[in-house]
């Protein structure tokens, strides 16, 4: 057996972030649903009126939401992406929504989305047309902003197609600073970062002062390798993006596709684990309409809503790899650890992973109280430095657990990260 242990400095992950925009939102992970990975740029509501981009599909997501225990999970924002708008702006140069596919206009679908006690989201592109080819918000900043605000609209996501890489930063911060001279509270989700990656690295002290989340990486497939590459992403530049995650600003690795037709029951816990180890946003894309009951029971486990949302609002990373496993931690509140275990081997059956191997175990010194969540609930009971505990993980799926120890280990936490690099390169032990 070989472990590759990646280190972080934790002190980054026990201070508080660099100042986040100050709009009192995001302080924790935003969740919600949006339309884009499962219902694209569908504009065709002759043929397919059940699936199309129109007023329709954003009421009845509402309305699932609010009946179906969506709402009481913490799933509150039901998003528009791509493809709503007219394809002119009006006489006083506003964006208007199409209106044979959104007859009553975005403000009355803000009004019914909030009657639900729910909020809505809205698309936008910081160029000159979005990626669709709807128009654009450049040259107009201030004036969609005050638009969005006038409809009522809660989140902005803002897309960076079609601009010079070279002017999206200034784009991101004019739009911010349109926002906030509104007035309103509108969530700003960004896709800053991932416009700039190919040039250069993003300036994330920039990024967080102007954000609310933020894109870094690829658009997210319904496949297991999209998953996956995303989580190698991650890891790869974690010494960069996790310090800059904290409370009213997130990485956003993209949409939840659990519940779609890529991936297995096995990999869906992986991504949902995942995802809340990362405190990433929970943005479901799929059809609420009809998913299946052990798809909608992941997105409604409250034990792992719990690890994303919890308070402390730092987000995990990769801290091993160990033969087919990966091993992912996350800090909590009240001196917990989130651990996640991923047996990232895609053949055979079920593989045994040695617990002692988790880099966080030493939390259980002298004792500690360990609670398995995935893939069954478990009370594993206390435990010591020493137990013999093995981890049963199917291929491509994840174990996910909770630590808590029986003493105070901040301070031994704290010490033990400063003494380590912030290499993040992997080393053979």
């Amino acid at each position: 057996m070989y472990i590759v242990a990646c280190t972080l400095t934790l002190v980054v992950l026990i201070s508080p972030a660099t100042d986040a925009l100050d709009n009192g939102l995001a302080l924790t992970p935003t969740m919600g649903w949006l339309h884009w990975e499962r219902f694209l740029c569908n504009t065709d509501c002759d043929s397919d009126p059940d699936n199309c981009i129109s007023e329709r599909l954003y009421m009845q997501m509402a309305d699932v939401m609010a009946k179906e225990g969506w709402k009481e999970a913490g799933y509150e924002y039901v998003c528009i992406d791509d493809c709503w708008p007219s394809q002119q702006r009006d006489a006083r140069g506003r964006l208007q929504a199409d209106p044979k596919r959104f007859p009553g206009g975005i403000k009355k679908l803000a009004d019914y989305v909030h009657s639900k006690g729910l909020k809505l989201g809205i698309y936008a592109d910081v160029g000159k047309s979005t990626c669709a080819g709807y128009p654009g918000s450049f040259g107009y900043y201030e004036t969609d902003a005050q638009t969005f605000a006038d409809w009522d609209v809660d989140l902005l996501k803002f897309d960076g197609c079609n601009m010079d890489w070279t002017l999206v930063g200034e784009g991101y911060v004019n739009m911010s600073k349109a926002l906030n001279k509104t007035g309103k509270s509108i969530l700003y989700s960004c896709e800053w970062p991932l416009y700039e990656w190919p040039f250069k690295k993003p300036n994330y002290t920039a990024i967080r002062d102007a954000c609310n989340h933020w894109r870094n990486f690829a658009d997210v497939f319904d496949s297991w390798s999209s998953v996956k590459s995303i989580l190698d992403w991650t890891a790869f530049h974690q010494d960069i993006i996790v310090p800059a995650a904290g409370p009213g600003g997130w990485n956003d690795p993209d949409m939840l596709v659990i519940g779609n037709f890529g991936l297995s029951h096995a990999q869906q816990e992986s991504q949902m684990a995942l995802w809340a180890i990362m405190a990433a946003p929970l943005l479901v894309s799929n059809d609420l309409r009809d998913i299946c009951p052990r798809s909608k029971a992941l997105l409604q486990n409250r034990h792992i809503i719990d690890i994303s949302q919890d308070a402390l609002g730092r987000q995990g990373y990769r801290t091993a790899k160990v033969d087919t496993f990966e091993v992912w931690e996350r800090p909590l509140s009240k001196n917990q650890l989130a651990i996640a275990v991923i047996n990232m081997l895609e053949l055979g059956g079920p593989r045994r992973f040695f617990i002692q191997a988790i880099p966080g175990w030493k939390m259980c010194d002298p004792l500690c109280n360990v609670t398995q969540i995935l893939p069954q609930y478990q009370e594993m009971g206390v435990q010591t430095p020493h137990s013999k505990i093995h981890l049963s993980v199917n291929p491509s799926g994840t174990a996910l657990l909770t630590i808590t120890p029986t003493r105070d280990f901040t301070g031994f936490q704290k010490a033990q990260w400063e003494e380590t690099s912030a290499r993040l390169k992997h080393t053979i032990l």
